[in-house]
């Protein structure tokens, strides 16, 4: 589209407006940075769905590792008990499946000595009078054990008070495992030494005292006893692990003779449940992610950004050819669809029951060997082992399909970038000139009027100093010199 001018306003002295006839020009040449402008706002989108769906690949990754890992949800086991007041368990991946029958006769206890009452009080002198020094000697850990010998002198360590406070350091410094305080009640103030371990390692026994101090008989320092189907255990702690139950720990709360405790080790449906409904609702983000990009918008009557991407369509074919792998025999659980795990008409996963009706817990109890066996296997050829194994490819962030996707586009948009930059900086180069170049114009322009007037008076002068001939034509003048 041209540009035109209006001839009368131009010779009247208005002269050009020079600022809106540069911007209609350079306007003529803008289009090429209006349509490099748009194709960046449309990279710019692309690029960020890409990394939106990339990034809910790289969670249904991470959920079909926890479903791949031989030390993860679907080998985990778990113990129940029947009465967690007396004892609760916990199970490891190699805990074997049963049930076992437990009676705590009675729980490991930590050893303690104890004073008589202090008639002085907690700050009163221990020592004999006329004594200025004693010894205090403890055996710990019965006979084998630690000799515990802490020697006591007048203004030192001679009250209650200062005797807890260097037992304790001593004790720190030669790794006796025993504290001590001063407790205080009605009938007065004591000293109470405990072991910090319990059973017997942790039997306290005074063998020797010369001060003033009178010990009671020791308590505790005794080994839990139990019995697992009938055989009986000891063990010097609350918390024991047995060969009789291998992978599983037994937690002892209470003793209850004569009371069996059943407790039951098998899988942790509820954990690989949570792993299960964790990765069908990860593989639905990323497959409605997929097809909205293929739903065409009534609005627009188009699909999204990213439909003609060839990448997009690449990833929901391997997605597809995943989720639909089958491996052979397994006792008939040999597909997702036969675990209870069934596809939906778009693609999507919905965890309902098996053809036959059974639930996926049921199936798990049923059958956890050949469950298990589906998603993993010593053979490596897993429906989750062979899933992670291709994710690894998809989410690589070198060679997946939707990494390089982002990689190209990011080099296509900084491409766009250079060069809306340098058509930008062009056009302000010609811009700067076209504007100088019509200013002078606009000068020239403006000084019409006046040059007009200039030569209208220099010839209405010339015409006042002419003559007329015998033939009525004016002649000037000529004066000498002229």
């Amino acid at each position: 589209m041209g540009i035109s001018l209006n001839p009368a306003s131009l010779l009247s002295g208005q002269g050009l407006d020079v600022s809106s006839l540069v911007n209609q020009l350079l306007n003529q040449k803008s289009g090429q940075l209006t349509e490099w402008q748009n194709e960046q706002t449309n990279l710019q989108q692309q690029a960020g769905l890409l990394k939106s769906i990339n990034d809910d690949l790289s969670k249904l990754a991470d959920a079909v590792t926890a479903l791949s890992d031989p030390l993860g949800a679907l080998t985990a086991q778990t113990a129940t008990s029947s009465d967690t007041g007396i004892v609760t368990a916990t199970a490891q991946t190699n805990a074997a499946a049963g049930t076992h029958s437990i009676v705590v006769n009675n729980l490991a206890t930590a050893g303690l000595v104890y004073t008589d009452p202090l008639a002085g009080g907690a700050n009163a002198s221990i020592l004999p009078s006329g004594q200025d020094s004693g010894d205090l000697t403890l055996q710990i850990g019965g006979t084998g054990g630690t000799t515990a010998d802490i020697q006591i002198s007048a203004g030192s360590n001679d009250t209650l008070t200062t005797l807890a406070q260097s037992i304790n350091s001593l004790s720190a410094t030669n790794n006796w495992g025993i504290s001590a305080s001063v407790v205080t009640d009605a009938d007065g103030a004591r000293l109470s030494i405990v072991s910090q371990a319990t059973g017997q390692p942790g039997a306290l026994e005074v063998t020797n005292n010369s001060t003033s101090m009178n010990f009671a008989a020791p308590v505790g320092g005794t080994n839990a006893s139990l019995t697992i189907d009938g055989t009986p255990y000891h063990y010097t702690t609350n918390t024991v692990t047995t060969d009789a139950m291998p992978g599983v720990t037994l937690n002892l709360a209470n003793a209850a003779l004569n009371t069996p405790v059943q407790v039951t080790v098998g899988p942790d449906t509820q954990r690989v449940s949570t792993a299960i409904n964790t990765f069908v609702s990860a593989y639905n983000q990323v497959i409605n992610d997929i097809n909205q990009q293929y739903t065409v918008d009534p609005a627009t009557d188009s699909q999204g950004l990213l439909a003609p991407d060839s990448a997009l369509r690449a990833l929901q074919s391997s997605l597809m050819q995943d989720v639909t792998y089958s491996i052979s025999g397994n006792s008939g659980f040999v597909n997702l669809a036969a675990l209870g795990i069934n596809m939906n008409d778009d693609g999507t996963l919905t965890v309902g029951t098996t053809p036959s009706g059974q639930t996926l817990s049921q199936v798990l109890t049923s059958n956890g060997a050949a469950f298990q066996n589906f998603f993993q296997n010593t053979d490596a050829t897993g429906f989750a082992t062979k899933f992670h194994s291709d994710l690894l490819n998809l989410t690589d962030p070198t060679i997946g399909l939707l990494n390089v996707d982002l990689a190209q586009n990011k080099t296509q948009q900084q491409n766009l970038a250079d060069s809306i930059n340098n058509f930008q900086r062009q056009l302000t180069a010609e811009q700067t000139q076209l504007t100088q170049e019509f200013s002078q114009v606009n000068a020239s322009l403006q000084s019409y009027p006046l040059l007009l007037q200039q030569v209208t008076e220099t010839l209405a002068t010339m015409n006042s100093g002419s003559t007329s001939s015998s033939d009525g034509s004016s002649h000037p003048t000529l004066t000498s010199g002229l």
